[in-house]
C-alpha cells in the first residue's frame, strides 16, 4: 500500500472515532526531527501524484462521506476533504528554505482549516489542528519580519505588496478562527468555557502577538472590541493565557496613551507571573514602569532591586531623575543614551513627547521654589503666592541655549533680565533648573557653531527661540490640564496660585499628576478601575 494511502486511511480512522487530538498529531507542517516520514510522503506525491487532479482523485476515493454514520462515530465532511487536499498540496510544494512561499502555503492551508472548523457537527475535531497551524503561520510571519531583505524582494516582484499586507492577511486568517471560537454556542458567555470557546484567548493571543511583534498594534482594536462585547471572563482560563492577554491589552492601552488602563493590566500580569520567570516579568516591567512614570508614579527601590528589574533601572532611573527636577538637559541625555533600545521597544516617542508636560510642571515648580519670596511674617496680606514669568523665561532661555550647545563661561558675569528676581539669579547658579549660571554667562562652543536641534530636542520645537509668548502658552496649557492650579495674570506677568491658604504654595500650585488624572476621570464619569476588553465577571444590573 502506498504511503499516502496509509496516511489517508489513518486520518479517516481518527475522523470516524471522533478523535480530534489524535487527528491533530498527524497534521504536521514543520520540518521537525520526527517528520522524516512526511518527507517520504512528499517524495511519493511528487513521483506518483504530480498533478493536482491525481491528488484530488485519491483523496475523494479514500474519504467517502457517510450520510448516516453510526452513533458515536463520525464521517469526513466536504470542508474537511478540501482541507485534506490542501494539506497534501502543502507537503508536495513546501520548500522550507523559501519563507515567502511557505507563508503563502500555510495561509492557504489555514483558510481551509478555518472553514472545516466552522462545521456545526464535526468542526471541533479541527480545534487542535487549527492551533498548531496558527502557531506555525505566526512563526513564519515573524521570521519574515526579521528578514527585511526578503520582504524587499517581495515588494520588487509584487509592486504594492509589502510586509504590512502580509501581516494583516495572516492576522485576519487567525482572527476568523478566533471569531468562530468566540461565537461558539457550546457554553454561555459567563459559564465555564466548553467546545471551541476554550480557544478564545489562545487565538486572541496569537493575533495580538503577531500584530505587536510586527508593529501593527492599532490593528488589534476590532479584536479587543469583540472580546469586550461578547468575550468570556478571563479568570476562567489558564494562567498562561491570562498573563499573555493582559500583557498585550496593557501594551495596546499604552500605545493608545491610556496609561491608567495600561498600568492596571500590566500590574495584574506582573503579579500573576511567578518570580522564577524572570524574563517574562522583565518584559512586563518594560512597559509597566513607563506606564506609571506617565502617571507621575515612580517605582520603588525595592522593585528596581529585583533581578528582573536591574537592567531596566539603568534605563529608567536617569529619566525619572530628570522628570523629578524638570531638567530638560538631563532628560535629553537619558533618552539619547538608550535611544535604540527605547525605539525597539516602542517607548521612544511616547516618552519623548508625552512626558514633556510633566517635565514642564517640574520645571516651573522648581523655578518657583528657587525664586519665590514669601511676605514677611508680620505682614497681613491676603495676596496669593505668585510665580514670576520673567523667572521662568530666564531659566528656559538658559536651558534652550545649553541644548543648542552653548557652554558656561569661565568667569560668569551677573546680568539679570529686567523684571526678574535677583535672589533667583543668585540661586540659579547652583540649581538643577539651569545647571550652572544665567544666560548671559554662556558662550559659543570651541567650534563656534551651535547644534541644529531635532524638533523633539528643543524646549518647544527644535531651535525655536524662547519668548514670553511661548512661556505664557506653556503655563496656560499646564493650567488647562490641571498640572498647575491657579490663574495667569497677563498684565503683571505672573501666575497666581490658588488654594495656598489651606496648604503650602507648592502643594496647592502643583498637584500630583496621579491625582490630577484621577480627578479628571471622575469628572468625566469614567471608572478608573474598568478596562474595556478585560472581561471579569457577569455585570450586575440594579
Amino acid at each position: 500500500m502506498a504511503l499516502v494511502t496509509q496516511f489517508l486511511t489513518s486520518i479517516r480512522s481518527h475522523v470516524t472515532s471522533l478523535d480530534g487530538d489524535g487527528l491533530s498529531a498527524w497534521f504536521k507542517v514543520e520540518p521537525t526531527p520526527t517528520a522524516g516520514s512526511y518527507f517520504q510522503l512528499r517524495d511519493e506525491l511528487k513521483q506518483s501524484f504530480a498533478s493536482s487532479a491525481a491528488i484530488e482523485k485519491l483523496v475523494d476515493s479514500c474519504m467517502p462521506e457517510v450520510d448516516d454514520p453510526a452513533e458515536g462515530t463520525g464521517s469526513p465532511w466536504p470542508s474537511f476533504i478540501v482541507f485534506l487536499k490542501e494539506y497534501l498540496f502543502y507537503w508536495k510544494d513546501a520548500d522550507f528554505d523559501d519563507l515567502l512561499g511557505l507563508q503563502e502555503l500555510l495561509s492557504a492551508l489555514l483558510i481551509t482549516c478555518a472553514t472545516a472548523l466552522s462545521h456545526p457537527q464535526y468542526g471541533s475535531l479541527m480545534f487542535k489542528t487549527s492551533i498548531s497551524l496558527s502557531e506555525a503561520l505566526s512563526k513564519v510571519v515573524m521570521m519574515l519580519h526579521r528578514r527585511p531583505e526578503l520582504m524587499a524582494g517581495r515588494r520588487a516582484v509584487a509592486g504594492d505588496e509589502d510586509s504590512k499586507s502580509m501581516v494583516e492577511q495572516s492576522a485576519d486568517i487567525i482572527q476568523k478562527i478566533f471569531t468562530s471560537c468566540l461565537t461558539d454556542r457550546s457554553s454561555t458567555r459567563f459559564a465555564r468555557p466548553e467546545g471551541r470557546k476554550v480557544g478564545v484567548y489562545i487565538f486572541a493571543n496569537l493575533v495580538l502577538k503577531l500584530l505587536f511583534t510586527c508593529g501593527k498594534s492599532r490593528l488589534a482594536a476590532q479584536l479587543l472590541l469583540n472580546v469586550s462585547t461578547s468575550g468570556p471572563p478571563l479568570q476562567l482560563y489558564p494562567a498562561a493565557q491570562r498573563v499573555t492577554y493582559l500583557y498585550y491589552l496593557g501594551r495596546f492601552n499604552f500605545d493608545c496613551d491610556n496609561f491608567v488602563r495600561a498600568s492596571l493590566c500590566l500590574q495584574e500580569a506582573y503579579l500573576q507571573t511567578p518570580p522564577a520567570l524572570q524574563q517574562h516579568r522583565r518584559l512586563i516591567l518594560t512597559y509597566l514602569i513607563p506606564s506609571n512614570i506617565m502617571l507621575g508614579r515612580f517605582p520603588s527601590h525595592n522593585l528596581l532591586s529585583r533581578p528582573e528589574a536591574t537592567i531596566l533601572g539603568h534605563v529608567f532611573l536617569p529619566i525619572m531623575a530628570a522628570v523629578r527636577k524638570g531638567d530638560f538637559i538631563a532628560f535629553q541625555e537619558a533618552i539619547a543614551a538608550h535611544e535604540d533600545w527605547l525605539y525597539r521597544k516602542g517607548l521612544l516617542f511616547t516618552l519623548m513627547f508625552r512626558l514633556r508636560p510633566i517635565i514642564w510642571r517640574s520645571f516651573t515648580r522648581r523655578t518657583f521654589l528657587l525664586s519665590y519670596q514669601p511676605p514677611p511674617p508680620t505682614e497681613n496680606s491676603r495676596a496669593a503666592p505668585t510665580l514670576n514669568l520673567a523667572d521662568v523665561y530666564t531659566a528656559a532661555t538658559y536651558v534652550q541655549k545649553r541644548l543648542e550647545g552653548y557652554i558656561p563661561a569661565q568667569q560668569p558675569q551677573q546680568h539679570a533680565l529686567a523684571g526678574s528676581n535677583n535672589l533667583f539669579m543668585m540661586a540659579v547658579q547652583n540649581s538643577a533648573v539651569s545647571d550652572t549660571t544665567t544666560t548671559s554667562t554662556l558662550v559659543l562652543p570651541p567650534s563656534g557653531k551651535t547644534r541644529k536641534l531635532k524638533p523633539s530636542e528643543g524646549l518647544f520645537w527644535g531651535n525655536l527661540p524662547v519668548t514670553m509668548k511661548e512661556i505664557e502658552g506653556v503655563i496656560s496649557a499646564l493650567t488647562t490640564q490641571g498640572l498647575m492650579h491657579g490663574f495667569l495674570a497677563h498684565s503683571s506677568g505672573k501666575f497666581a496660585i490658588m488654594g495656598a491658604k489651606k496648604t503650602t504654595p507648592l502643594a496647592a500650585g502643583w498637584p500630583s499628576v496621579a491625582k490630577v488624572i484621577h480627578d479628571r476621570m471622575n469628572e468625566e464619569e469614567v471608572d478608573s478601575q474598568e478596562v474595556p476588553a478585560w472581561v471579569k465577571t457577569r455585570p450586575v444590573f440594579s
